[in-house]
């Protein structure tokens, strides 16, 4: 069995998961402290790809990110990253595409808290930024995990969107879901099996540890 596709599929993952915590987070907190009257159609923005099938966001990314359009190659000739069919292109549709399993949870998280932990902050002369990741996200340690997990695990499992932007690129594109598929269409099921095997248990074991430390059966045990 190969292992590039499941070395490639960790690797966007955990790409695409720290490039959400650093925007997740602030769009998370001005979203839930804002009270500007676009921010219903900012939040439907946000969660549209929970609805919207995976395929007709990368047909547009593929259409935006293609060097024959403006935007694709303007980033092309000026930043020098081709976003069609390269890894970049499948971590920046990626982004996209888990924005809301990250924003959502921390959203909710802070939006729980009392404005009296900001409002002692500010008394004390901490700036925003200064509340924001002393104060604020310490106390939603739990959203916060819930977030980044569920973000990863989502990548793990994107078919529709790597596969229009990224195509089906062994060692560069091809990540494990496309893998299966291409396993399947072979009557390769021995392969296919492990592939999706290894994301099984994986994706299992990520949603598992989300239950039990929200669920405080963690914390239980050591007691």
């Amino acid at each position: 069995m190969n292992w590039d596709p499941l070395i490639l599929t960790f690797e966007l993952a955990l790409t695409t998961t720290l490039v959400l915590l650093v925007v997740g987070i602030p769009l998370a907190y001005w979203l839930s402290k804002t009270r500007t009257r676009i921010k219903p159609v900012l939040e439907a923005l946000v969660s549209m790809p929970l609805v919207l099938p995976p395929t007709v966001l990368g047909f547009y990314f593929l259409l935006a990110f293609s060097p024959n359009n403006a935007f694709g190659a303007w980033i092309d000739t000026w930043l020098g990253i081709p976003l069609v069919f390269s890894f970049a292109g499948l971590v920046l549709a990626s982004v996209i595409y888990s924005l809301p399993f990250m924003v959502q949870p921390i959203q909710a998280g802070l939006s729980s808290l009392p404005p009296s932990l900001s409002e002692a902050a500010a008394t004390m002369g901490k700036s925003a930024t200064t509340q924001l990741f002393r104060v604020l996200l310490p106390n939603i340690r739990k959203s916060l995990l819930t977030g980044i997990v569920l973000s990863f695990a989502h990548t793990v499992g994107e078919f529709g969107v790597v596969l229009m932007i990224g195509g089906n690129i062994p060692g560069k594109t091809r990540v494990a879901s496309i893998a299966i598929y291409d396993e399947v269409e072979a009557l390769n099921y021995a392969a296919a099996n492990t592939y999706s095997l290894i994301l099984f248990v994986l994706t299992f074991i990520l949603l598992l540890s989300v239950y039990l430390v929200n669920g405080g059966y963690i914390t239980r045990f050591w007691k």
